[in-house]
């Protein structure tokens, strides 16, 4: 199996390296390539993991990408058609959103607090070790499971992250928008 990794260059999500550390197999995108580019090497492998900042419309291209026009998203509603059939993986904030309008299959993240803001926004008045925690734990757990499919993944990462929501509200947050398709 190729696993094609998109994660965009950004140091708040650095924490998410781990999880592509022991992938098979793989081809890892950060930025300086097109678009068009990037859904070449979409159609050209079988599993494709995202990862980084987003919301419904898609994965933020946060200023990583080379077009003719500033790219607000790198992954977006363009990339349906390639990404339908495969066995994914998408990890930002309101990815199940986005899985869920285009039906398209995997392992996703809904609302995923990993930084003091978020957890502001969400009336969480947490240390900055308590996010760390929960980023550290979830990175670590889908690293461990990274190379199955994605129903291991789901199953792993709510088994082991779920036992550190037991005491992490911040984990607890996130475990429960965490699903599959």
């Amino acid at each position: 199996m190729k696993t094609l990794i998109i994660h965009p260059t950004d140091a708040s999500t650095d924490f998410l390296k781990p999880i592509y550390k022991n992938v098979l197999n793989s081809t890892l995108i950060t930025g300086d390539i097109t678009k068009a580019e990037l859904l070449q090497l979409v159609h050209e492998h079988d599993r494709i993991m995202m990862m980084g900042h987003g919301s419904p419309e898609g994965l933020f291209a946060v200023g990583q990408f080379e077009d003719e026009e500033q790219l607000s998203y790198i992954v977006d509603h363009s990339f349906v058609p390639a990404l339908k059939n495969k066995d994914n993986i998408f990890i930002w904030c309101h990815a199940n959103k986005f899985v869920e309008t285009h039906q398209l299959n995997g392992f996703f993240s809904g609302m995923f607090i990993s930084e003091l803001p978020e957890a502001w926004m969400y009336d969480y008045d947490v240390k900055e070790e308590i996010i760390n925690e929960s980023n550290d734990k979830f990175s670590e757990i889908v690293s461990e499971h990274a190379n199955y499919s994605s129903d291991i993944i789901y199953h792993n990462v709510i088994k082991f992250y779920g036992e550190l929501a037991a005491i992490n509200p911040i984990a607890r947050f996130n475990v429960e928008k965490i699903s599959r398709m």
